[in-house]
């Protein structure tokens, strides 16, 4: 038997980066507002960046992929349909616990795809729109930098850059000779007193803030359905709190912020009577559009030491001189080419003793110690473009421990996509060359790379080919708003995390500036 709840004015599902932006912005008001987040409050201090065993919590406890985690805030994945497998992380601050950092903006065109290279959806916002909200988020983020790079208008009041270290050295020398734009990292990331560096999560700076604001953030509990109790709006939703009790809390909005996987699985586990097809899903679109950032992987092994193991893992420097559509390509749209730091000694060892470079034996050691901090890997981000055919959709085969059903996985590559993939290959091992690499590594597409999930839910203008609109209200529910990735209508080609937050401090101004627009 359901308990029923005090009513509150909005609920906020999901605590990872576009939640915790949304509720602290949300807090400057006298709204009462609850969070509901699936996963624990986690100890900071237990995190693998804290831990001298990190990287084999790297491959269980924080693992990027849920179906090795299995952790009871979980819900299976089945992503046997996909060159790409999905990672996530469910718990306050979601995947900024598990991410790497690096922190780039949207493009300006990013946003006008279909009127610049008629490919993909045109955004029914603009760069300039987000600009403010770029901004904010950058100080509450706390995001290093180096201002005039110049495929940006400009950004202002960065943090210092992270060091770019020997091998950054190495590897921007080389794009100078070859011509080719490269910039510092964006880097949610700063430099403590005692020399280590700190990456920011929305645990340690948004939360803290929201929460002292009034915001009640109630961890480890599982939303379970959006509950409507007429055509046209929602009143609130059903969830499993801590103890597992099923609990019914009503509300005047309900915002979802629950990833391009979370947000979709439950629009479609909530329908009802109203909406046969799933919450918001007139346009049978719910689900639709995955894109997902194809990787290719690319790495040079030199002959001196460079160090190229310390430093914050994704947090060196980044290309983008084929991230545009060019007439000379055989493909539209274009890639960041995104130059890593080596890998730590357990992952190198692994690594190398699945590619017989290295072997156990007398000169095991010796060995390792020619390819431990002698390499520099860079990645090609591509831009996904969206596409009906890749989608997420219900598995109620495979449920999580609340007996909610897990996701099914549909993916594949496009032409587009593989020929972006080939062509940035092939510059990363040119570049290699240009800096003397004597030995090359290259594969497309990386599987374990499914950070990036857009598109589910996508924004547009009509209700027809759209999910939700301009506000991030979906075109069905008025009081129904998505905060997250799933409402990207195209993907880029940079990590979406810094858009992701923009858009939700966005949002949440628009619902503080217009609240009979959203309000029952």
């Amino acid at each position: 038997m359901k308990t029923k709840e005090k009513e509150v004015d909005i609920i906020i599902i999901g605590a990872g980066a576009s939640g915790a932006a949304a509720a602290w912005n949300l807090s400057k008001t006298n709204y009462k507002i609850v969070c509901l987040e699936q996963g624990p409050l986690v100890n900071k201090n237990n995190y693998c960046s804290f831990q001298y065993k990190w990287e084999k919590l790297k491959k269980n406890k924080f693992n990027i992929n849920p179906n090795i985690r299995k952790l009871k805030q979980d819900y299976p994945i089945d992503d046997k349909n996909s060159p790409i497998s999905i990672a996530n992380f469910n718990a306050v601050g979601g995947s900024t616990i598990l991410y790497s950092g690096h922190f780039p903006r949207f493009h300006v065109s990013d946003f006008k795809t279909k009127t610049l290279d008629d490919v993909g959806k045109d955004w029914p916002i603009t760069y300039s729109d987000l600009e403010k909200y770029y901004d904010l988020n950058d100080k509450m983020m706390g995001v290093a930098g180096l201002t005039g790079d110049p495929v940006y208008p400009k950004i202002l009041n960065l943090k210092q850059p992270v060091p770019l270290g020997y091998a950054g050295e190495k590897i921007a020398k080389g794009f100078n000779k070859l011509g080719w734009h490269w910039w510092p990292s964006y880097s949610a990331v700063t430099k403590k007193i005692n020399g280590k560096y700190q990456k920011m999560s929305v645990d340690k700076n948004y939360w803290p803030k929201a929460i002292k604001n009034g915001v009640n953030l109630k961890t480890n509990c599982k939303v379970k359905k959006i509950v409507s109790k007429a055509s046209g709006q929602v009143s609130g939703v059903i969830y499993l709190d801590s103890k597992n009790k099923e609990k019914f809390l009503g509300a005047k909005l309900v915002i979802l912020a629950c990833s391009g996987i979370g947000t979709p699985r439950l629009l479609l586990n909530s329908a009802n009577d109203y909406y046969p097809k799933g919450l918001a899903n007139s346009s049978g679109l719910v689900g639709k559009n995955l894109m997902l950032h194809p990787l290719g992987y690319v790495e040079g092994i030199f002959k001196n030491f460079l160090a190229s193991n310390y430093g914050p893992e994704g947090c060196c420097l980044a290309s983008h001189e084929f991230y545009e559509t060019k007439k000379l390509n055989e493909f539209k749209r274009g890639y960041t080419i995104h130059v890593l730091r080596g890998t730590g000694p357990l992952e190198t060892a692994m690594n190398s003793l699945k590619l017989k470079r290295l072997k156990f034996g007398k000169s095991f050691h010796k060995d390792f110690l020619k390819i431990y901090g002698c390499t520099i890997p860079l990645a090609i981000i591509c831009e996904d473009l969206p596409e009906k055919t890749n989608f997420i959709e219900l598995d109620n085969s495979k449920k999580d421990s609340g007996g909610i059903p897990g996701v099914k996985i549909n993916y594949s590559l496009n032409k587009n996509t593989k020929k972006m993939l080939a062509h940035g290959i092939e510059k990363g091992k040119k570049i290699m060359k240009t800096i003397g690499a004597h030995s090359i590594l290259s594969f497309a597409p990386v599987r374990h790379t499914g950070w990036h999930t857009m598109g589910t839910a996508c924004m547009g203008v009509s209700a027809k080919d759209s999910v939700v609109n301009s506000f991030g209200q979906t075109h069905d529910i008025k009081n129904l708003v998505v905060v997250d990735s799933s409402i990207f209508t195209t993907s880029g080609g940079v990590n979406p995390m810094s858009t992701i937050q923009a858009l939700s401090l966005k949002i949440t101004d628009d619902i503080k500036s217009s609240p009979n627009r959203f309000f029952l």
